[in-house]
Protein backbone atom coordinates (compact mmCIF):
# COMPACT_ATOMS: atom_id res chain seq x y z
CA UNK A 1 0.00 0.00 0.00
CA UNK A 2 1.56 3.27 -1.12
CA UNK A 3 1.19 5.98 1.51
CA UNK A 4 -0.54 9.02 0.10
CA UNK A 5 -3.14 6.92 -1.67
CA UNK A 6 -6.74 7.69 -0.89
CA UNK A 7 -8.28 5.58 1.83
CA UNK A 8 -11.32 6.04 4.09
CA UNK A 9 -9.55 4.18 6.90
CA UNK A 10 -8.71 6.45 9.85
CA UNK A 11 -5.32 4.84 10.54
CA UNK A 12 -4.21 5.05 6.91
CA UNK A 13 -5.22 8.72 6.91
CA UNK A 14 -2.97 9.25 9.94
CA UNK A 15 -0.10 7.58 8.09
CA UNK A 16 -0.81 9.67 4.98
CA UNK A 17 -0.49 12.87 7.01
CA UNK A 18 2.75 11.62 8.54
CA UNK A 19 4.02 10.71 5.08
CA UNK A 20 3.20 14.21 3.83
CA UNK A 21 5.11 15.78 6.73
CA UNK A 22 8.15 13.62 5.98
CA UNK A 23 8.01 14.47 2.27
CA UNK A 24 7.88 18.19 3.10
CA UNK A 25 10.90 17.87 5.41
CA UNK A 26 12.74 15.97 2.72
CA UNK A 27 11.94 18.61 0.11
CA UNK A 28 13.26 21.33 2.46
CA UNK A 29 16.55 19.43 2.67
CA UNK A 30 16.73 19.07 -1.11
CA UNK A 31 16.12 22.81 -1.54
CA UNK A 32 18.96 23.48 0.86
CA UNK A 33 21.38 20.96 -0.64
CA UNK A 34 20.75 21.93 -4.28
CA UNK A 35 21.18 25.65 -3.77
CA UNK A 36 22.54 26.94 -7.07
CA UNK A 37 25.84 28.79 -7.44
CA UNK A 38 27.36 30.54 -10.46
CA UNK A 39 30.46 29.14 -12.13
CA UNK A 40 32.38 30.47 -15.11
CA UNK A 41 32.45 28.14 -18.11
CA UNK A 42 33.51 28.27 -21.73
CA UNK A 43 31.20 27.50 -24.62
CA UNK A 44 32.26 25.59 -27.73
CA UNK A 45 32.79 28.89 -29.56
CA UNK A 46 35.22 30.05 -26.81
CA UNK A 47 32.68 32.44 -25.27
CA UNK A 48 33.02 32.62 -21.49
CA UNK A 49 29.75 32.80 -19.58
CA UNK A 50 28.26 32.01 -16.18
CA UNK A 51 26.31 28.82 -15.57
CA UNK A 52 24.28 27.85 -12.51
CA UNK A 53 25.01 24.51 -10.87
CA UNK A 54 24.86 22.62 -7.58
CA UNK A 55 27.07 19.98 -5.97
CA UNK A 56 25.61 16.42 -6.21
CA UNK A 57 28.13 15.28 -3.61
CA UNK A 58 26.04 17.14 -1.03
CA UNK A 59 23.12 14.83 -1.81
CA UNK A 60 25.31 11.73 -1.61
CA UNK A 61 26.73 12.82 1.75
CA UNK A 62 23.26 13.55 3.11
CA UNK A 63 21.91 10.12 2.14
CA UNK A 64 24.99 8.38 3.54
CA UNK A 65 24.49 10.16 6.88
CA UNK A 66 20.81 9.22 6.79
CA UNK A 67 21.79 5.57 6.46
CA UNK A 68 23.99 5.86 9.54
CA UNK A 69 21.15 7.38 11.60
CA UNK A 70 18.59 4.67 10.80
CA UNK A 71 20.47 1.98 12.68
CA UNK A 72 17.53 -0.41 13.01
CA UNK A 73 16.56 -0.16 9.36
CA UNK A 74 17.89 -2.13 6.42
CA UNK A 75 19.25 0.28 3.84
CA UNK A 76 20.94 0.00 0.46
CA UNK A 77 24.21 1.80 -0.16
CA UNK A 78 23.78 5.13 -1.93
CA UNK A 79 23.90 4.56 -5.69
CA UNK A 80 24.32 6.83 -8.72
CA UNK A 81 22.97 5.99 -12.16
CA UNK A 82 24.72 7.49 -15.14
CA UNK A 83 22.72 7.55 -18.37
CA UNK A 84 24.50 10.09 -20.59
CA UNK A 85 23.12 13.47 -19.49
CA UNK A 86 20.62 12.12 -16.93
CA UNK A 87 21.71 11.00 -13.46
CA UNK A 88 20.02 9.85 -10.30
CA UNK A 89 21.30 9.55 -6.73
CA UNK A 90 19.17 7.22 -4.63
CA UNK A 91 18.85 4.78 -1.76
CA UNK A 92 16.17 2.35 -0.62
CA UNK A 93 15.33 1.28 2.91
CA UNK A 94 12.99 -0.97 4.84
CA UNK A 95 12.14 -2.10 8.35
CA UNK A 96 9.89 -4.79 9.76
CA UNK A 97 7.29 -4.08 12.40
CA UNK A 98 5.67 -7.36 13.39
CA UNK A 99 3.99 -8.78 10.31
CA UNK A 100 4.28 -5.49 8.44
CA UNK A 101 7.06 -4.11 6.28
CA UNK A 102 7.69 -0.41 5.82
CA UNK A 103 9.79 0.32 2.73
CA UNK A 104 10.88 3.55 1.09
CA UNK A 105 12.74 5.05 -1.83
CA UNK A 106 14.61 8.36 -1.90
CA UNK A 107 15.96 9.81 -5.16
CA UNK A 108 17.17 13.01 -6.73
CA UNK A 109 17.18 13.06 -10.52
CA UNK A 110 19.09 15.72 -12.42
CA UNK A 111 20.62 16.59 -15.77
CA UNK A 112 24.27 17.12 -16.61
CA UNK A 113 25.42 19.89 -18.97
CA UNK A 114 28.97 19.89 -20.33
CA UNK A 115 31.10 22.98 -20.89
CA UNK A 116 34.79 23.69 -21.15
CA UNK A 117 36.85 25.06 -18.32
CA UNK A 118 37.57 28.78 -18.96
CA UNK A 119 41.22 28.16 -19.86
CA UNK A 120 43.39 29.45 -22.68
CA UNK A 121 44.50 25.88 -23.36
CA UNK A 122 40.99 25.05 -24.65
CA UNK A 123 41.32 27.75 -27.32
CA UNK A 124 44.86 26.61 -28.18
CA UNK A 125 43.68 23.00 -28.64
CA UNK A 126 40.82 24.10 -30.86
CA UNK A 127 43.19 26.15 -33.03
CA UNK A 128 45.63 23.25 -33.36
CA UNK A 129 42.79 20.92 -34.31
CA UNK A 130 41.50 23.34 -36.93
CA UNK A 131 44.97 23.55 -38.49
CA UNK A 132 45.35 19.75 -38.55
CA UNK A 133 41.90 19.28 -40.09
CA UNK A 134 42.81 21.73 -42.86
CA UNK A 135 46.02 19.83 -43.57
CA UNK A 136 44.50 16.34 -43.56
CA UNK A 137 40.98 16.83 -44.97
CA UNK A 138 41.99 16.10 -48.59
CA UNK A 139 43.72 12.85 -47.64
CA UNK A 140 40.82 11.81 -45.40
CA UNK A 141 38.33 12.50 -48.19
CA UNK A 142 40.39 10.38 -50.57
CA UNK A 143 40.53 7.50 -48.12
CA UNK A 144 36.82 7.78 -47.35
CA UNK A 145 35.64 8.01 -50.97
CA UNK A 146 37.81 5.16 -52.15
CA UNK A 147 37.97 3.06 -48.98
CA UNK A 148 36.54 -0.21 -50.35
CA UNK A 149 38.58 -0.15 -53.53
CA UNK A 150 41.63 1.00 -51.60
CA UNK A 151 41.27 -2.01 -49.31
CA UNK A 152 40.74 -4.41 -52.24
CA UNK A 153 43.88 -3.12 -53.92
CA UNK A 154 45.83 -3.52 -50.73
CA UNK A 155 44.55 -7.09 -50.33
CA UNK A 156 45.75 -7.94 -53.83
CA UNK A 157 49.17 -6.51 -52.98
CA UNK A 158 49.16 -8.74 -49.89
CA UNK A 159 48.47 -11.81 -52.04
CA UNK A 160 44.70 -12.15 -51.62
CA UNK A 161 42.79 -12.80 -54.85
CA UNK A 162 39.16 -12.90 -55.99
CA UNK A 163 37.81 -10.53 -53.34
CA UNK A 164 34.64 -8.59 -54.16
CA UNK A 165 32.92 -5.95 -52.03
CA UNK A 166 30.49 -8.45 -50.45
CA UNK A 167 33.28 -10.86 -49.57
CA UNK A 168 35.28 -7.97 -48.16
CA UNK A 169 32.42 -7.05 -45.80
CA UNK A 170 32.00 -10.66 -44.63
CA UNK A 171 35.70 -11.17 -43.91
CA UNK A 172 36.09 -7.87 -42.09
CA UNK A 173 32.98 -8.57 -40.01
CA UNK A 174 34.04 -12.10 -39.05
CA UNK A 175 37.81 -11.67 -38.60
CA UNK A 176 38.79 -8.70 -36.43
CA UNK A 177 42.51 -9.57 -36.46
CA UNK A 178 42.52 -9.75 -40.25
CA UNK A 179 40.81 -6.38 -40.65
CA UNK A 180 43.22 -4.83 -38.14
CA UNK A 181 46.18 -6.14 -40.11
CA UNK A 182 44.82 -4.77 -43.40
CA UNK A 183 44.18 -1.31 -41.96
CA UNK A 184 47.65 -1.24 -40.45
CA UNK A 185 49.04 -1.84 -43.94
CA UNK A 186 46.84 0.93 -45.34
CA UNK A 187 47.95 3.28 -42.59
CA UNK A 188 51.58 2.75 -43.55
CA UNK A 189 50.80 3.87 -47.09
CA UNK A 190 48.98 6.98 -45.97
CA UNK A 191 52.29 8.69 -45.26
CA UNK A 192 54.24 9.42 -42.08
CA UNK A 193 53.11 13.05 -41.95
CA UNK A 194 49.44 12.09 -42.23
CA UNK A 195 49.92 9.44 -39.57
CA UNK A 196 51.65 11.90 -37.24
CA UNK A 197 48.92 14.48 -37.70
CA UNK A 198 46.20 11.89 -37.10
CA UNK A 199 47.85 10.82 -33.85
CA UNK A 200 48.20 14.44 -32.79
CA UNK A 201 44.52 15.05 -33.59
CA UNK A 202 43.49 12.13 -31.35
CA UNK A 203 45.70 13.47 -28.55
CA UNK A 204 44.09 16.91 -28.81
CA UNK A 205 40.58 15.45 -28.70
CA UNK A 206 41.53 13.53 -25.54
CA UNK A 207 43.00 16.66 -24.00
CA UNK A 208 39.85 18.64 -24.80
CA UNK A 209 37.79 15.91 -23.11
CA UNK A 210 39.92 16.34 -20.00
CA UNK A 211 39.16 20.08 -20.04
CA UNK A 212 35.40 19.57 -19.86
CA UNK A 213 33.49 20.62 -16.77
CA UNK A 214 30.13 19.22 -15.68
CA UNK A 215 27.31 21.41 -14.40
CA UNK A 216 24.15 20.06 -12.82
CA UNK A 217 20.52 21.10 -13.15
CA UNK A 218 17.47 19.88 -11.25
CA UNK A 219 14.03 21.01 -10.14
CA UNK A 220 13.37 21.20 -6.42
CA UNK A 221 9.93 19.61 -6.69
CA UNK A 222 8.56 16.23 -5.68
CA UNK A 223 7.94 13.83 -8.55
CA UNK A 224 6.38 10.36 -8.66
CA UNK A 225 7.68 7.06 -10.06
CA UNK A 226 6.18 7.69 -13.50
CA UNK A 227 7.87 11.08 -13.85
CA UNK A 228 11.13 9.61 -12.55
CA UNK A 229 11.12 6.87 -15.19
CA UNK A 230 10.15 9.50 -17.77
CA UNK A 231 13.42 11.34 -17.09
CA UNK A 232 12.00 14.39 -15.32
CA UNK A 233 14.15 16.35 -12.91
CA UNK A 234 13.17 16.39 -9.26
CA UNK A 235 13.10 14.57 -5.92
CA UNK A 236 11.28 11.36 -5.14
CA UNK A 237 10.23 10.14 -1.70
CA UNK A 238 7.87 7.19 -1.40
CA UNK A 239 6.74 4.97 1.47
CA UNK A 240 4.93 1.66 1.23
CA UNK A 241 3.45 -0.63 3.87
CA UNK A 242 2.93 -4.30 3.13
CA UNK A 243 1.57 -7.23 5.11
CA UNK A 244 3.88 -10.25 5.32
CA UNK A 245 2.08 -13.56 5.07
CA UNK A 246 3.91 -16.87 4.56
CA UNK A 247 7.02 -14.88 3.51
CA UNK A 248 5.02 -13.16 0.78
CA UNK A 249 4.38 -9.44 0.61
CA UNK A 250 0.78 -8.32 0.25
CA UNK A 251 0.07 -4.69 -0.59
CA UNK A 252 -3.65 -5.09 -0.02
CA UNK A 253 -4.66 -5.70 3.56
CA UNK A 254 -7.38 -4.63 5.98
CA UNK A 255 -6.02 -1.97 8.41
CA UNK A 256 -8.98 -2.67 10.72
CA UNK A 257 -7.43 -6.05 11.53
CA UNK A 258 -4.14 -4.49 12.71
CA UNK A 259 -3.45 -4.58 16.42
CA UNK A 260 -3.12 -1.29 18.29
CA UNK A 261 0.46 -2.25 19.18
CA UNK A 262 1.37 -2.68 15.51
CA UNK A 263 -0.26 0.63 14.63
CA UNK A 264 1.57 2.51 17.41
CA UNK A 265 4.91 1.00 16.46
CA UNK A 266 4.46 1.82 12.78
CA UNK A 267 3.75 5.46 13.67
CA UNK A 268 6.89 5.47 15.86
CA UNK A 269 8.95 4.13 12.96
CA UNK A 270 7.71 6.93 10.71
CA UNK A 271 8.48 9.49 13.43
CA UNK A 272 11.99 8.03 13.67
CA UNK A 273 12.36 8.43 9.91
CA UNK A 274 11.05 11.99 10.10
CA UNK A 275 13.65 12.95 12.71
CA UNK A 276 16.45 11.41 10.63
CA UNK A 277 15.30 13.33 7.55
CA UNK A 278 15.20 16.62 9.47
CA UNK A 279 18.67 16.42 11.00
Amino acid sequence: MRLGSRSPDEFIQILNKKNELIQNEFLKKILELTEMVDVKVMMGDSTITEQKTFDPKQITNYLEKLIQKLTNWSLQDVSVTNNEDLRRIFTKFEVNEGNYLISGHISLQFHVLLFYKPLQRVIDCQKELAEIVDKTKNKETELSDNSDQFVLNKLKEMGYKDFDHQKLFEVFYEDEEFSKKVYEEIEKDSGEEFKRLSEKKNELFKELDSLLIETYQTSSVLIDDTRLVGGEEGALFTLDIEFIKNNNREGLFDPRKMSSVAKDNIVKKLEELEMAIKE
